[in-house]
């Protein structure tokens, strides 16, 4: 064995490169170990939490509130946000004192976060904006009466309950974030993808709010009709969002509140995919930013919903609903006139707060979604729906009468004279016809009808009503005598067999011999047909019925047509024919120099049909649904003279300019908007610039693309989500409007017409009233318009919504003195004080807001 010489210059050197070794081996596991933390802390994927439902939806009062608090006990990691009904928690405090109690002290930790705070959960793009805003009001206020100290900063749901305008109303409401994420219930529609882990939201009006979109990289969940690939923090999902850049990955579920599920993913070591539960301001706040990675531009298109559209369960709910939307803010007004006018009025608040609830309940989700489904044991959603309207319109009713009586006196009864005052609850003059319910005893006598100076004016009688064309201030009142004579009203039948009736602007010529279509829209001015000469016709009905297995029209049967005129105030034509032996009735109606052109729809079906594209057999699970392709339901179609044109539509406190090549689609996972809230404008595009308006009374959807007429969905019949059978089982009524045009929309004023519609002129008889008229609000720009008013003890408050005008100034003129003006948000905070000015009784103030942006003002009265 050879042994080797030792050498101490070789040991010290081979000492002091194993030392270097060391010392690099030690700091590249010191390296290694930092940056795998990094890597770490870059893929910490992150997950919302919570629970989704309420008193009306699902929540089981007698365990749920306990189960929640004794979950979060056990489990300290876990975090939840809660988007539960506020109205929950009144029946919590009485059902289960004690849980409630554990719930108020658990809602003060920063693991608990309300994110969705409105009163019913509505869809949103459904409903009224001054509606959407009321949501949120009341909701916010009833859940401040349980958990004081509950601060609203995320705006997220389970369910997809958006619509454009949500970054304004949410600024104004004094958020800060939102998500657009809805993973594991969408049934009812989703939205659309864009981008990465954060955007900013932009509303219509320029308003953001730093926003978690459905990234780009959340796809649709393959094999499922109801959730996105973002419900589970599963491998794909992440990875998918990793190799999109996605740093801060987060997945979200509120779990049905019916449910008895603790923390989703799993607890302790076995959260799926490593996930850290967060609630979204957490989230939020983690990233520690305060603007996006790229602007979202979100438009009402971004909502892709998909519902019973045309079934008549839902034209019922969607009629009721937008009756109520109209009346209840028009009694606000009538209010408001009382309260300005009558120094001693008091606003009945609690009346008018009832009427908000019943509302607001009848615009929740399920109530669109599931109708059909029982609620509380005592009838479905619908048969709630339908007591929920008849309350608050009952009560919308009184406080508009108790106005009117606050300010002209006592209700007339049967004398020969009354008093006859006409209100305007908008703030623009008006020259309208308007109806009179006579009294009983006055019927078959001939009335005349005087202003304050005895100018009569041409009235006509007809089914117990006063019709006459009345002329009203902005925002105020107009009176007229009216005396009953002894002369007996002779029946007037301006009754003939026609085919044409007319007004000032337009001539509508129909075929009798195809069912009544109208063949002929003539604008008297230009000579020009707005009808396409090469079509079957305007107002005709044509789907495709299954047990014939082919498409039938209106056009296959002749139609009786009566036309009549109610002396100088406009001409009337009823239109009686069939659509597959079922009879049909179309009213058609044309006032005085008006470019409405109004219309009534009845259908007495004789049997159930089943309409639509095909017969569904698995409704459940499965991706294509016959309740999807709007052509194959019954649609009135109205077919135009012009080809190549634009369409647009409006929304709350938005209008859209649609970009979709056709509505089309007949699977889940294609879904497009569709939806017709009030109206949708085709204008064609060049130097004519012909345009119609389609106006309806419901929430609905409606048909339209290259090639096709425009189209609305009338009637479907066949099976829905779940395999729920939507049947035919009573006639079908529906009110829409047509009108022709130039222009776009806001040259229009289609909006206007619009507002106006929504709140006719209203009457009351009075014994003694002065006979004198009176405005006490208008506005110097007819695009702008008057969402709300109503009377706060401190004076009134009104919101303003610049729906067609550019940003210029604009002035309202009130028919009073006013000590000041404040400028507040939708939380009642001061956010600017207006200057006013007042000269002889009277004062004005300018409001200033981009298109589609609204303010609220409060006016102190001197």
């Amino acid at each position: 064995m050879r042994t080797q010489n030792f050498n101490p210059q070789n040991y010290r050197r081979r000492s002091i490169r194993e030392s270097l070794c060391s010392a690099v081996a030690i700091v590249s596991v010191f390296v290694f170990a930092v940056l795998s933390a990094e890597v770490k802390a870059q893929q910490q994927p992150y997950f919302v939490d919570g629970y989704h439902g309420g008193v009306y939806g699902h929540y089981p009062l007698e365990w749920k509130t306990r189960f929640i608090v004794d979950q979060m006990e056990q489990h300290p990691e876990w975090r939840i946000s809660l988007e539960i009904e506020p109205e929950t928690w009144d029946s919590v405090a009485v059902h289960t004192p004690v849980d409630y109690r554990r719930m108020q002290e658990l809602v003060k930790s920063p693991r608990v976060e309300f994110t969705n705070p409105t009163y019913a959960q509505p869809y949103c793009y459904n409903i009224s904006g001054e509606s959407l805003i009321r949501q949120f009001q009341y909701g916010i206020r009833k859940i401040r009466e349980h958990f004081p100290d509950v601060e609203h900063l995320t705006y997220a749901v389970e369910e997809p309950c958006f619509t454009s305008s949500l970054p304004q109303i949410l600024s104004q409401l004094g958020y800060k974030y939102a998500s657009l994420k809805c993973p594991n219930t969408c049934w009812g529609g989703y939205a659309a993808p864009f981008g990465g882990e954060t955007v900013n939201w932009i509303g219509p009006d320029g308003s953001s709010i730093l926003t978690s979109p459905r990234y780009a990289a959340e796809e649709l969940q393959k094999g499922s009709v109801w959730q996105t690939t973002a419900w589970g923090n599963h491998a794909d999902y992440l990875k998918a969002c990793r190799e999109a850049g996605i740093e801060h990955v987060v997945g979200m579920c509120f779990q049905d509140a019916g449910w008895k599920n603790g923390p989703w993913l799993g607890y302790g070591e076995n959260v799926r995919g490593g996930s850290k539960y967060v609630t979204w301001r957490e989230y939020f706040e983690m990233l520690g930013i305060e603007r996006g990675e790229q602007d979202y531009h979100f438009t009402q298109e971004d909502i892709r919903p998909a519902l019973m559209w045309g079934s008549q369960v839902m034209q019922r709910i969607g009629r009721q609903v937008r009756r109520s939307e109209n009346i209840i803010p028009q009694a606000e007004k009538m209010a408001t006139m009382a309260a300005i006018l009558s120094p001693d009025y008091t606003a009945p608040q609690a009346t008018i707060d009832e009427a908000w609830r019943t509302l607001m309940l009848a615009q929740h989700h399920d109530s669109w979604i599931v109708p059909y489904n029982g609620l509380h044991r005592r009838g479905t959603w619908a048969d709630w729906i339908r007591e929920w309207t008849r309350s608050a319109d009952r009560n919308a009713m009184e406080v508009i009468q108790s106005a009117q009586n606050e300010i002209a006196g006592t209700t007339a009864q049967t004398n020969n004279t009354a008093i006859l005052r006409v209100w305007n609850t908008q703030p623009f003059a008006r020259c309208e016809v308007v109806r009179v319910a006579l009294p009983r005893e006055w019927r078959g006598y001939e009335v005349e009808v005087q202003d304050s100076e005895g100018n009569r004016f041409g009235a006509f009688l007809g089914r117990g009503n006063l019709v006459f064309e009345a002329q009203v201030p902005a925002f105020g009142y107009t009176t007229y005598r009216l005396i009953r004579t002894d002369r007996r009203a002779e029946r007037r039948r301006d009754v003939e067999q026609s085919t044409t009736i007319e007004n000032d602007l337009y001539r509508i010529v129909v075929d009798a011999e195809k069912g009544g279509v109208i063949r002929e829209l003539i604008c008297k001015q230009t000579g020009e047909n707005w009808v396409d000469s090469e079509s079957a016709g305007w107002g005709e009905l044509k789907g495709y019925f299954l047990s014939q297995r082919k498409f039938r029209s209106s056009t296959e049967t002749p139609a009786k047509v009566t036309t009549g005129r109610w002396g100088e105030i406009g001409e009337w034509m009823m239109i009686e024919g069939e659509i597959s032996s079922h009879p049909f009735t179309q009213f058609i109606v044309m006032y005085k120099n008006s470019p409405v052109i109004d219309v009534e729809l009845r259908i007495d079906w004789q049997e159930d049909e089943a309409i639509g594209e095909f017969r569904q057999r698995n409704a459940w699970s499965t991706n294509r649904r016959a309740c999807y392709d709007d052509r194959y339901k019954l649609n009135l179609l109205f077919p135009l003279s012009f080809g190549d044109a634009t369409l647009d539509k409006n929304a709350p406190f938005d209008v859209c300019r649609s970009q979709l090549e056709n509505t089309h689609f007949g699977k889940w996972d294609e879904i497009k908007h569709n939806i017709i809230l009030h109206w949708v404008d085709v204008a064609e595009r060049g130097e004519n610039n012909r345009s119609l308006a389609l106006m309806t009374d419901h929430t609905t959807s409606y048909s339209f693309g290259e090639g096709e007429p425009l189209g609305l969905n009338v009637q479907y019949s066949g099976a829905g989500l779940w395999g729920k059978k939507y049947t035919i089982t009573e006639a079908t009524r529906i009110n829409y409007a047509l009108v022709p045009h130039r222009g776009n929309w806001d040259e229009a004023e289609i909006e206007q017409i619009r507002a106006l519609r929504a709140e006719p002129l209203l009457s009351s008889l009075h014994e003694e009233a002065a006979m004198d008229s009176a405005s006490l609000m208008e506005l110097s720009d007819n695009g702008y318009e008057l969402v709300a008013a109503y009377p706060v003890e401190e004076g009134i408050v009104v919101r303003l919504y610049n729906a067609a005008a550019d940003e210029k100034p604009q002035q309202l003129t009130l028919g009073f003195e006013a000590e000041k003006v404040e400028q507040i948000d939708l939380n009642g905070k001061t956010t600017d004080q207006i200057e006013v000015k007042s000269r002889k009784g009277k004062s004005s103030f300018n409001v200033q807001m981009p298109r589609f942006g609204f303010r609220t003002y409060v006016i102190y009265k001197k």
